[in-house]
């Protein structure tokens, strides 16, 4: 075993058919560390781990591999026997003696909460529970790296904020380090050490969940993270927000009109139009209606130079200070 990173990835490039799907890409997974793999349908995160777990070959760059590195796919496909017997397939494969697979088994079915599945037919499972099974036969393995694509896909939000509490104690348990494909920004900060923001198949940010949202260096960053609302600034700069940053206040000291309602789960997100721009803000039920007049304050968010609001990815972004303009 290495006294360095578990994996390594050095400019790393990767093509499906003749388009070079993932550009340039290069970072380190520590041991011990959760890194989770962050970015829109289409960035190409599938195929950068498919690319790190062998199933396709670099067109330029290199992968370090050191231990062993196991792939659990999106899709969790098992046998038709019992949960038990799935998980201790898995151990088989890799070679683990027949003599340890049930206890094995058993310990990581119960990391993922799902002990009380084992004798139970793997045709009878529950979407939600044949998720669990398929981290448990992956956990079970106790890879140097294990690689997951996806494990949340297609859940309700019951069940997949059950499945992402018992996935981090269980990836921490049983895995040297562990790289998680997400596209959902809750998954990452609920996993992750550590994420990899990738955007069009290039990495545009690397960093602590807290840091990066706190400081994202460029716009397209700050977009993909939430930073929805654009304020013209006096001097010409801008300030991007994120509905937390923007609170309904009789006394605020802005005046906005709510443009539209958007329902969610706890209330409804309102998109508010200013004088010097446009803003997002969370409220209770039943909320303002459209067309209401309302007041405002903002109480934080980014500052950008006046270039930034619609420039590349290269353009940096500074951390504003809390304010209440």
């Amino acid at each position: 075993m290495s006294d360095g990173p578990l994996l390594r990835c050095d400019r790393v490039c990767v093509n499906r058919g003749r388009r070079e799907v993932v550009h340039d890409v290069s970072f380190e997974l520590r041991t011990g560390e959760v890194l989770a793999l962050l970015g829109p349908n289409g960035a190409g995160k599938s195929t950068l781990l498919e690319a790190i777990a062998g199933g396709l070959a670099p067109t330029k760059g290199r992968i370090e591999r050191h231990g062993r590195v196991a792939l659990a796919l999106q899709s969790p496909e098992l046998a038709r026997r019992s949960v038990l017997a799935n998980v201790k397939l898995g151990l088989a494969w890799w070679g683990v003696p027949r003599a340890q697979r049930t206890d094995r088994s058993r310990e990581a079915l119960r990391a993922i909460s799902a002990e009380h599945l084992a004798g139970r037919a793997a045709t009878a499972l529950s979407g939600g529970e044949r998720r669990r099974v398929h981290l448990a036969r992956a956990v079970a393995v106790r890879p140097d790296v294990l690689l997951l694509d996806e494990p949340f896909a297609g859940l309700d939000t019951t069940a997949r904020a059950s499945l992402l509490d018992d996935t981090g104690a269980a990836l921490r348990s049983f895995a040297g380090s562990s790289l998680v494909v997400v596209h959902d920004r809750a998954e990452a900060w609920a996993l992750a050490d550590r994420l990899l923001i990738l955007l069009d198949g290039r990495l545009v940010a690397e960093g602590p969940p807290a840091e990066l949202l706190e400081n994202p260096p460029t716009v397209d960053v700050a977009r993909f993270l939430g930073f929805d609302g654009t304020l013209t600034e006096p001097g010409g700069g801008t300030l991007l927000t994120r509905p937390q940053h923007v609170a309904l206040d009789p006394d605020g000291p802005l005046s906005a009109r709510v443009r539209t309602t958007i329902p969610i789960e706890d209330g409804v997100k309102l998109e508010l139009e200013l004088e010097n721009g446009r803003v997002y803000a969370l409220s209770s039920l039943p909320g303002p209606a459209k067309g209401d007049a309302v007041r405002v304050r903002v109480t934080g968010g980014i500052a950008s130079g006046q270039s930034a609001q619609r420039g590349p990815a290269t353009v940096p972004v500074e951390a504003a200070q809390t304010r209440a303009p």
